[in-house]
Order: C-alpha cells, then structure tokens, then sequence
C-alpha cells in the first residue's frame, strides 16, 4: 500500500519555509511515499521552484485559502477558518485521500479541529498528546502533554492503552512497560483518580509497572509514563527549562576566561556528543492518538530537519497499523473499566479500521 500523508504547509513559526524544503528532503530518503501539500499554492510553488523541484510525481498540491495563525482561538480556527490550511489536511485523512496529517500549527487550533472533523475511535473518550522523551536507556514515550486538564480514571487507563499499542505498533516490543506519574511508588499515593487509574491498569491486561515518580521518566524506568494533561505539560516545561539553564550555564563557564576557554575547546568533541545524544529535533513530533485518523503535531518553532521527523513519525505509525492496533486493544478491556460514554460510543458505532 503506498503511504500518503497531508502536510498543512502554513502552519508553525516558519511555515512553507521549512515544511516545503523538509517534504522535498524526506521524499529524496524516502521515495515510496506519497505527499500533499495542502496551503496557499503559489507560496508553495514558489518554495518548490527555488528547491528545483517541480515535477516529483509523488508530490502535489492541494490549495486552501485560509491560514489559522498561531495566537488564534481553537473556536475562531474551527468555525470561521473551514477552508485553512489545517483543516483542509485533516479533511483529506477523514476522506481518505491521505492516512496521516502533519502540522506545525496552533496546538489547540489542531487538537479542536482534529477532534471535529476526525471523532475518536470507538472505546475512546478523549484524545491524547504522547511525545518521545530521550532518557539514559534509550527513550519513552509520555501522554497526556496538555490535551485534556482533568482526567478520570478512566481517561488514563486509555491513555496507557494507546500509549502501550503505539510504542509496540512503531518499535515491534510485544509487552510495552507502563508507568503511572505519581508522587510516590507506594500504593497509597496519590489522589483518588491517581489510585483509580492504577487499580484499572493492574487489571488491564498491560504490562502495568505500578506508580513512577517524576524522576523515573529520563531513567527510563518504564516504555511509557502516562498521566494528565496538566501534570504532563509542567513536567515537559520544566524539563525544557532544566536544560536550557545547564546550558546557560556551561556557556557561562566555558567563556569565564582563557583557561575555560581552551578547557571548552578541548571539550568540544565530548560536546558535541552530547548534544546529538540529546537533540530535541530528533524527538520532533507529538502524536495525537485516540482519533479516526493519525494526526501528528510538530513543535511551531521546528526547523527542517526537525519537521522531517514529524514527517517520518507519521509514516511509522501508519506502517505500524496503530489505529486498527488501538482499536483492538480497547476492545478486549473489560465493559467496567471504560467510561460509561466510551462504552455506549463503542456499541453505537462501527470501528472505521
């Protein structure tokens, strides 16, 4: 089956500037699949004659005449912008011209529209936010990074299921790990949602590991971590904000006078190292699980390599069949652990995979 992705080029910080040249690049790795380029077209076909590369019969256009700006309302985006760049992507994986959307835009613009225009699957109440965190055993994987604030129980057991079912559809691990974001390992932890959540996992049928703290996820304690939406956002910003002070602060140091300074140089090659090691480009690329459709969304400030990752996510997940893959996962749960919602949705409805 040949792979066809929607990328909205008017998104993020930089737009066709780095959507265009990122496409153009993935497509001469990956030559077998197949990209729209959905936005305005003669600024992407400006793009494409200054990469000398107009005629790549894997790649089209799709035009739409609206761009949903960065600071822009999800609800100004999803009623007054039908024709955006966004929206239009997202139309073309519920229609079924593409099986994946990349976006660099407004992040509640997309979690908004995705959800309208793509609905969740059967057995899914909300959809999450799961990125890949670099951690000293390799990586993991962590939802929910902002979508959904206040979670029940209920929330979160799904949440390690689509967690679970994506980590073993894109890297082929046949019983992911599952950690539950507390404030402590003992049972007794937590608040009566946190204990909830933890007695559904245990009795889920995963591969529940029990309750993590805060520092397991750079040990790489477990495959997946999974917690709310607000819990999540607070652990990732102040992850990024931990290390942009390290590196603050070991400029500082190198630079402080001569010696330092040859000391740095020396260090370079040990530096440079450890930035590869630890590049956040290569971690480009939030998935947004729980939909008809695999949506994946970049950070807005991405350059071009960082976006061609977001590019190669959403063909992993494609590949890996993770849509037919969650819904049968949330099939086999018990009745009693989905959310009376949930459950009701998952009998009244067909699963489209």
């Amino acid at each position: 089956m040949t792979i066809t992705v929607a990328v909205d080029c008017m998104g993020g910080d930089h737009g066709p500037h780095v959507t265009v040249p990122a496409v153009v690049d993935y497509l001469q790795r990956n030559p077998a699949i197949d990209v729209v380029l959905v936005g305005l077209s003669d600024v992407i076909e400006s793009e494409l004659r200054a990469m000398r590369c107009t005629q790549n019969p894997r790649l089209r256009i799709h035009a739409a005449s609206e761009v949903v700006g960065m600071d822009e309302s999800p609800a100004t985006a999803l009623r007054g912008k039908k024709n955006s760049s966004m929206r239009v992507a997202l139309d073309l994986v519920k229609s079924g011209e593409a099986q994946a959307c990349i976006s660099a835009g407004n992040t509640g613009a997309l979690l908004a529209t995705s959800r309208f225009v793509l609905k969740t699957l059967p057995g899914i109440d909300r959809p999450a936010l799961a990125v890949v965190l670099p951690t000293m055993k390799g990586h993991t994987y962590v939802l929910d990074l902002g979508a959904n604030v206040d979670c029940t129980a209920e929330h979160l057991l799904q949440f390690g299921v689509m967690g679970a079912t994506l980590v073993s559809s894109i890297e082929n691990k046949e019983k992911p790990s599952i950690g539950l974001l507390n404030i402590g390992e003992e049972e007794i932890k937590g608040n009566d949602v946190v204990k909830r959540a933890a007695e559904l996992l245990r009795d889920s049928g995963l591969n529940f590991y029990g309750n993590i703290e805060g520092n397991d996820i750079y040990k790489g304690t477990t495959d997946v971590v999974v917690c709310d939406g607000f819990v999540g956002n607070v652990a990732l910003k102040t992850s990024e904000g931990v290390a942009q002070m390290l590196s603050h602060y070991l400029r500082e140091e190198f630079r402080r006078n001569l010696l330092t300074k040859l000391a740095g140089l020396i260090a370079m090659p040990v530096i440079r190292a450890f930035k590869r090691r630890v590049d956040h480009r290569r971690y480009n690329g939030a998935s947004l699980l729980g939909l008809r459709g695999i949506v994946i969304k970049s950070h807005g400030s991405a350059d071009r390599r960082a976006f061609g990752f977001a590019i190669a996510r959403a063909v992993d997940e494609v590949r890996g069949g993770m849509l037919r893959h969650i819904s049968e996962r949330v099939a086999q749960l018990p009745h009693q652990s989905m959310s009376s919602s949930s459950y009701t949705q998952s009998l009244a409805e067909e699963s489209p995979v």
